[in-house]
């Protein structure tokens, strides 16, 4: 999603007020005398007098926590509303545009519901789920807004993610067809040499020629177009593609240049098949982090909230 576009102004608003707001009522609760003369709180909002230990445990701090804990619950069903489409409770790109900001405005509630401290072992373990949370999160906000323009910088044709292994399959099958042609040109009886000529002719055969298309085939092409990983292979680097392109060009007659030039389109389009692969992982694998470790908080929060009504 685009966070630069007028429709996040609003809620960039709601949370720079409602920040303002919280830490506004937290020092005039508990360090009224650092306010200045005219903004003190109005009687309504100033707590009765608590004898509770921490900040966190004090009708404002549990305010704080109560708000925070609620948008993570909406946070949380953010992926229910993804999959149950529908659903006419606002569009998915509304619920997105208010996951985000909501959840940017726990990083305040949480600080002032903590009192800026790690307290008890729970607490630690609770900061330390948040900060896992929203640093995944962030990342994968500027993943989400970034890898897409990547990709449609450096992948002019994007392929279905889901048909790149097809596709893949495709390439090496069509490597192996022109392997096998040239092999059946050798089993021949009589082979005639090409003529030289700058005009290709492709009624004639070079069985030298025909002889390092099929060596450079086997070792290099197919074994880099069947592979998962091509970035493993030396093909996989488009500088060492466009030099060994270059020098197969001179070892070949005239006759088989658009046979090599088909064999580079095939690996020009086998590492752009990898490229759109390894940004789709970045674009997607965040999540793995991010949403079971805001599940864990999520628990974890719930029962924090439980022993801190219940038992203290």
């Amino acid at each position: 999603m685009r966070i630069f576009n007028r429709t996040h102004i609003p809620w960039f608003l709601l949370v720079v007020l409602a920040t303002i707001a919280a830490t506004w009522i937290y020092i005039g609760n508990f360090f009224p005398g650092r306010l200045p003369p005219g903004l003190s709180l109005p009687p309504a909002l100033v707590q009765k007098v608590s004898q509770h230990r921490s900040i966190g445990g004090t009708p404002v701090g549990l305010i704080f926590g109560s708000v925070a804990f609620a948008i993570f619950i909406f946070g949380g069903l953010l992926s229910l509303r993804k999959r149950v489409v529908l659903w006419r409770i606002g569009s998915v790109q509304s619920w997105l545009r208010a996951h985000i900001w909501l959840t940017l405005l726990t990083i305040p509630l949480v600080l002032l519901h903590s009192g800026f401290r790690l307290g008890a072992p729970m607490t630690t373990l609770l900061m330390a789920l948040y900060g896992v949370v929203m640093v995944s999160g962030i990342y994968g906000l500027i993943l989400q807004h970034q890898v897409p323009l990547i990709m449609k910088e450096r992948l002019p044709n994007e392929t279905v993610y889901e048909q790149i292994p097809h596709v893949r399959s495709q390439l090496a099958l069509a490597a192996e067809r022109m392997c096998d042609s040239f092999k059946a040109n050798a089993a021949l009886p009589v082979a005639r040499p090409v003529e030289p000529s700058n005009e290709p002719d492709l009624a004639v055969t070079d069985p030298e020629s025909e002889a390092a298309l099929i060596a450079f085939l086997e070792d290099q092409v197919m074994p880099y177009l069947r592979t998962r990983r091509g970035h493993r292979f030396k093909l996989g680097n488009t500088s060492y593609s466009n030099d060994t392109f270059r020098f197969v060009k001179l070892r070949v007659a005239n006759a088989y240049h658009r046979q090599v030039e088909e064999i580079e389109s095939w690996c020009d389009q086998r590492r752009m098949l990898d490229l759109e692969t390894r940004l789709h992982y970045w674009l997607h694998s965040w999540l793995f982090v991010h949403v079971p470790f805001s599940f864990l908080l999520l628990l974890l929060t719930a029962w924090h909230a439980f022993v801190t009504l219940f038992y203290y």
